[in-house]
């Protein structure tokens, strides 16, 4: 499979992280439901790298390694916190575009943190995302 396909199935699976999520927040607390969610995302994904037999790995990373994906781990639990939050509190299909933010944020912190420059598709693609969460949210 190529990038492109992985990155498809990914936004199939993200939008239906919003409908589960709604329909499943409701009445509980978030945070209980970020927590239960991210339990079985560490089964899930633990009984893949064993299946795989990928796990020697773990001791050749180097401390810069360990250090930026413990951060990604870090603003991962972080946005999924306020994620759940904001669809227990707003409409999923509210939530989910204004998220869809850091499809802009990635360019622009790409560009910042690790020197890549932007094609003229990524710029015109960030800028149709930030008018079409507006659209989405300011338009009735």
């Amino acid at each position: 499979m190529t990038w492109a396909l992985y990155a498809v199935l990914s936004a199939f699976f993200a939008s239906l992280v919003a409908i589960f999520g709604k329909i499943g927040i409701k009445g509980v607390s978030s945070n209980l439901a970020v927590a239960v969610r991210t339990l079985v995302i560490v089964f899930f994904a633990w009984a893949i790298v064993l299946v795989e037999g990928t796990t020697h790995q773990l001791h050749t990373w180097s401390r810069h390694t360990w250090i930026f994906i413990v951060l990604s781990a870090l603003a991962t639990g972080l946005s999924w916190l306020f994620y759940y939050k904001a669809l227990q509190m707003g409409e999923a299909s509210r939530v989910a575009p204004i998220d869809k933010l850091s499809v802009a944020l990635t360019i622009i912190l790409a560009l910042i943190f690790l020197g890549e420059r932007p094609t003229y598709g990524n710029i015109i693609g960030g800028l149709f995302v930030v008018a079409g969460v507006l659209i989405t949210v300011f338009v009735k």
